[in-house]
């Protein structure tokens, strides 16, 4: 019986989980990231030393059963627990493996640590080159290689457009800042009297109506039209969040379709994901495959278990 530990490690939120073979027993959510260790590194460390103790504590599983704990995400950044330098592309679960970098931090544990490396586009100059700490796990724990060439999407704060090939390899990948935009509009513009982040649902007529009109008339002039949908004719929240959402993910469509796969493979938040897959399949040839919820929940910890296991 094997027992593990894994750490996603996020910019403003780590989580923590206890896995037996395959199946994630609990999760512990601490409200740090890597953003906090600017700052300094004890308090993610003394946070994420407590998680794992309650977690052994809880489940009745002593440190010596724990075979190691998987790490990944911005704590391998420079601002993280142990800065691991990014792997060049192409890289896939194997290239992975041989970049882990396996340590024991005794402040936090006395299980050993494996963190896995951030995966790097180097290009001529900043124009053509992009970084990723934590997606290329996220990717792993949902690639299936029977789609041959693909393009996976895994919206969020940091969108993540990643080209695969059929040896099951990143070749490419784009970020986008969908996510973060999305709440900077909302909280930070005259906007906010007429976004809603917190509607739950879409409507899929108006997620479209403001796709095609940012894409015909950019999105500094389709963001406008969200207010006057909500001021002069009185729409819905559902109707303005749907036409906000719509705008926001048109850049995100336009880097998708530029990569020109056969399958597209939505993961990411749910809302974004369902809203991405209904734009994709408004207007493109593409298969378009949407992840479920277990799926997306899983995958980082089944990206972890699949690179610390490649040979």
């Amino acid at each position: 019986m094997r027992y593990f530990i894994t750490v996603d490690g996020g910019t403003t939120n780590t989580r923590v989980a206890l896995v037996k073979e395959e199946q994630i027993l609990e999760t512990k959510r601490i409200a740090l990231g890597a953003r906090a260790g600017i700052d300094g590194k004890k308090p993610l460390a003394e946070a994420l030393k407590d998680a794992i103790a309650q977690l052994l504590k809880t489940h009745g599983v002593a440190e010596a059963e724990v075979e190691c704990i998987l790490a990944s995400g911005m704590i391998t950044s420079e601002y993280g627990l142990c800065t691991l330098p990014h792997l060049l592309l192409p890289a896939g679960l194997k290239e992975l493996h041989n970049g882990m970098k396996k340590v024991v931090l005794k402040e936090i544990s006395p299980i050993p640590f494996c963190f896995i490396p951030g995966v790097k586009v180097l290009g001529e100059d900043f124009l053509s080159s992009d970084m990723i700490r934590g997606e290329e796990t996220e990717l792993m724990g949902i690639l299936d290689r029977s789609f041959g060439d693909c393009v996976y999407v895994l919206p969020g704060s940091h969108s993540k457009v990643i080209k695969t090939n059929r040896d099951g390899k990143i070749e490419n990948f784009s970020t986008l800042l969908s996510g973060e935009m999305a709440q900077a509009l909302s909280e930070n513009t005259i906007l906010r009297g007429a976004v809603e982040l917190s509607v739950d649902s879409i409507n899929e007529e108006y997620l479209k109506k403001g796709y095609f009109y940012c894409r015909e008339h950019g999105i500094n002039q389709g963001l406008f039209k969200v207010r006057i949908l909500k001021v002069l004719f009185g729409g819905s929240p559902e109707e303005a969040y749907s036409f906000f959402l719509g705008a926001v993910l048109c850049g995100e469509v336009g880097e998708i379709l530029r990569y020109d796969a056969e399958t597209v493979v939505v993961g990411g938040k749910r809302q974004l994901r369902e809203a991405l897959a209904t734009i994709l399949n408004e207007i493109g040839s593409m298969r378009v495959i949407t992840l479920t919820e277990d799926e997306v929940q899983s995958s980082v910890t089944r990206g972890m278990l699949r690179i610390y296991g490649a040979k």
